[in-house]
């Protein structure tokens, strides 16, 4: 049985808002919000969110947390790619980078695995995009929840975080 996206535009404030929608909304951000019946078996957050959604796995980019020299540090590469983490410490400057804990992750983000936003955390982490995102006039992010996604563009994303654009994935 297929899986059904709605589209929401900038419904950020409403209900079923979340911390990330609040803030493209404050901050007056075009975006739009797919929501679809999450499916806790399937084995990829990412991949099940651009199944449902029907869009491309090169648009829809995953919030990963990791530690970089002692820092969390917040990467967003596409689901249908994997994290350089040599790359990311590169790219921040640091000299080694490790998936951060789970755990850890979830308290400073404010936002459960497989739901991480790069937008409305809770302690603001420096943030890496994959300068991929630019091949795209939008891409795809966790609206903080499971089976809720945001779609604007990677220019906003990146001035929304103050993210750093790198090359940090790998397919």
């Amino acid at each position: 049985m297929a899986k059904k996206s709605k589209k929401n535009q900038q419904q950020g404030a409403g209900a079923g808002g979340t911390p990330a929608t609040v803030a493209l909304t404050a901050a007056g951000v075009a975006y739009t919000v797919h929501s679809y019946e999450h499916d806790p078996a399937h084995p990829s957050y990412g991949e099940e969110a651009a199944e449902a959604m029907g869009v491309s796995p090169d648009r829809v980019f995953k919030t990963l947390v990791a530690d970089v020299d002692g820092s969390l540090t917040v990467a967003v590469v596409p689901v249908a790619g994997q994290l350089d983490l040599k790359s990311l410490a590169s790219a921040v400057g640091g000299k080694r980078a490790a998936m951060a804990d789970p755990a850890l992750a979830e308290r400073t983000t404010g936002y459960v695995r497989g739901g991480i936003s790069p937008l409305g955390q809770r302690k603001r982490l420096r943030t890496v995009l994959d300068d991929s995102a630019r091949a795209h006039a939008t891409i795809c992010v966790s609206a903080g929840r499971r089976g809720l996604e945001v779609e604007l563009s990677p220019e906003d994303l990146a001035e929304l975080t103050e993210a750093v654009l790198a090359p940090i994935g790998r397919a």
